[in-house]
């Protein structure tokens, strides 16, 4: 072993002689440890879109709109593989020291094992659904994976490749991270952005961090490498307030891991930081996940909303935390990913929206390289309208505070009911909506152009992206019903055509695609039948009768008088019923919070199905036959499906048409 010389420069002063003897005890007892730290590699230990290999030689790029992960040459700075893992890939984690690496395949239900070095698959495991985050431990192995639903984490082992264990967790889990000594699990619930601790000897979640109730959309957590504390980024959604400036918050929440719930508040063990003013008037939108360095003194913020960072000092100081360091640095497109090299000299950051990394100096982010790690996927109009909907900028806003994805993120719901103008109102997701026109649970909307009228009004207040007047909005007049607006923005276009072009993955209550359990299968007799009556308006593929002809098909089912504050009810139009299993709460005002009650307390007039009458036997297949919707994939074309969306067939139609 290379010998150490630690010389100290010192005033010559005369020392107590046990002083002196505590002196050496000190250095005796730190510089070990310093020398552990210094050689400890930082990889896989929280879930990202990238991960760096222990030796920092090697980089590993998720992109999820390709279906490809990247494998990146981090000295050379040079791309060696793109490799095709399938649907919508959302976490990466290195295997010990490599070169093996496995990765989360979203839509697929699969962790996928690539060999790095040769740039291809080695094996593919079936998993439970929706795999989100993965982390794995520094002897590769086990691997940990986060399922969005139905709230699980399984464990892998990693030499046999296969699940040894599932535990469940919470709701709708993301966020991962492996504490330092590897005993717990850090897992973060993406709608509250409540933080579980897991033991992983018990298998048992331990103990849970729970914030504030406007806490939304975490997708990250990471965690101090010696000081007890987690970070999570996620923003705040205060549903009572409908404006740019009042209505979402990017936050930083950071939890205390060492205090007691016993004897400790809520408050204590976890502070919640307003990002939107960290910078003074200079406002961030999105936070999308954080980094810490190495040696525990920096913490990095990518805003994925207005494209930039903050880089903090990390205090040990439980009131402080943390202090800005220089302002904010600006990034590419739509960053979703940020790294740090093992020695804490670079960091690494995914512009998802450049289908690029780029490569930074550490300790004042200059930007040294970028790498295009892919190709842009399916539509020059769909990236343009992914871009549009992702970002917090002019012309979509002027405040700065708020994206369409932040309500919808990757076209999911945001889980939330807001207190709309109109009345209580929750969001929908967006998947199959080209095919469920028209828009809005009061069908007030006939074309995705039409939100042009909130990109313009109080919600985002921004310049907008049509060029021209518009007939003006008079209370809750249907206006954008008589304003036509398609043809003639591209860029309103675009938006659409990205909005318009989700489409549905089978539901995991299903035995196999096409197929129904015995369960689901009385129910869907009930459903179908006259007596209960469901399918007189969730009709058709998409099971609803939504129709882009006049007058459309709305129904009064009787919700209507639920909510004083509403103004445009009592008849809505018909959701469609595929994806219901994971999208509650239900009903327009979301007061339902199972589809039990859907049937049931919400339905006591009968007006939405006739269901009285059933005994809860029936009752429960009925809500077996919802929750397996859709058991097979609909079609991808019916008479109610709009022009501006993607397809491989059409990919280059809205353009041309318009040219």
């Amino acid at each position: 072993m290379r010998e150490v010389r630690i010389e100290c420069f010192l005033p010559t002063v005369r020392l107590d002689e046990k002083l002196m003897i505590f002196i050496r005890h000190i250095v005796a007892y730190c510089l070990p440890a310093c020398m552990l730290f210094s050689s400890i590699a930082f990889a896989g230990s929280s879930n990202s879109l990238m991960d760096v290999s222990p030796d920092g030689k090697r980089l590993i790029v998720a992109n999820p709109d390709n279906g490809t992960v990247t494998v990146v040459d981090t000295e050379a700075r040079k791309v060696l593989h793109e490799v095709k893992v399938g649907d919508k890939p959302e976490g990466v984690a290195w295997i010990g020291a490599g070169p093996l690496a496995a990765v989360t395949v979203y839509h697929e239900d699969q962790v996928v094992f690539v060999d790095t070095k040769e740039g291809r698959i080695v094996e593919k495991l079936p998993v439970a659904d929706e795999p989100y985050g993965i982390v794995s431990n520094k002897d590769g192995s086990k691997a940990w994976v986060t399922h969005e639903y139905p709230g699980l984490v399984s464990e892998i082992d990693l030499k046999e490749q296969r699940v040894i264990r599932q535990i469940p967790v919470g709701s709708f889990i993301r966020g991962i991270a492996l504490s330092p000594d590897e005993s717990r699990l850090y897992v973060t619930e993406f709608y509250s952005a409540v933080l579980h601790a897991v033991d992983l000897k018990s298998g048992k979640v331990v103990d849970s961090w729970k914030g504030h109730s406007t806490d939304n959309l975490c997708r990250h957590v990471v965690i101090h490498p010696r000081r007890p504390k987690a970070y999570l980024s996620n923003i705040r959604s205060k549903i009572d307030v409908i404006d740019s400036s009042g209505s979402i918050f990017p936050h930083l929440s950071i939890c205390d891991l060492d205090s007691p719930p016993k004897y400790s508040s809520n408050s204590e063990r976890r502070k919640s930081m307003a990002m939107d003013t960290y910078n003074g008037v200079y406002v961030v939108t999105n936070p999308w996940e954080s980094a810490i360095s190495p040696d525990g003194t920096r913490l990095y913020t990518i805003y994925a909303g207005t494209n930039d960072m903050n880089i903090s000092r990390i205090i040990d100081d439980d009131y402080q935390e943390i202090s800005r360091v220089g302002s904010a640095v600006r990034l590419g497109k739509n960053p979703r990913a940020i790294r740090l090299s093992p020695d804490g000299k670079f960091s690494y950051v995914y512009n998802a929206m450049d289908f690029a990394v780029t490569i930074h100096q550490a300790s004042d982010m200059e930007r040294l390289a970028s790498i295009k790690v892919c190709d842009p996927p399916k539509s020059p109009e769909w990236v343009r309208g992914k871009i549009l909907f992702n970002t917090a900028l002019p012309p979509l806003t002027s405040r700065r505070w708020i994206a369409c994805v932040s309500c919808h993120p990757d076209g999911h719901s945001d889980g939330r009911v807001w207190h709309n103008p109109e009345g209580l109102r929750k969001t929908p997701a967006m998947f199959g909506l080209a095919h469920t026109h028209p828009l809005h649970w009061s069908a007030d909307r006939d074309e995705v152009q039409d939100f042009e009228y909130t990109i313009r009004g109080r919600l985002m207040q921004g310049p907008g992206l049509l060029k021209g007047p518009m007939k003006t909005k008079v209370g809750f007049e249907p206006t954008e019903l008589d304003e036509h607006l398609a043809g003639r923005s591209q860029d309103l276009d675009d938006l659409a055509v990205y909005c318009n072009s989700f489409d549905f993955t089978l539901s995991p209550h299903i035995p196999a695609p096409g197929k129904l359990s015995a369960e689901a299968e009385r129910g869907k007799r009930l459903f179908f039948s006259q007596e209960v009556g469901c399918a007189r308006c969730h009709s058709g593929p998409y099971y609803t009768d939504s129709r882009l002809e006049k007058p459309f098909n709305l129904h009064d089912v009787g919700t209507g008088k639920d909510d004083p504050t509403e103004k445009i009810g009592p008849t809505y139009d018909t959701p469609t019923l595929l994806g219901v299993y994971r999208t509650a709460p239900y009903l327009h005002h979301g007061k339902a919070k199972t589809l039990r009650d859907v049937l049931t307390t919400c339905n006591k007039e009968g007006k939405h199905g006739k269901t009285s009458h059933l005994k809860p036997g029936e009752l429960d297949d009925l809500v077996e036959f919802l929750k397996s919707l859709p058991y097979e994939q609909p079609p991808d074309q019916t008479p109610n499906t709009v022009k501006y969306r993607f397809t491989t067939k059409t990919q280059r139609t809205q353009r041309k048409d318009n040219d």
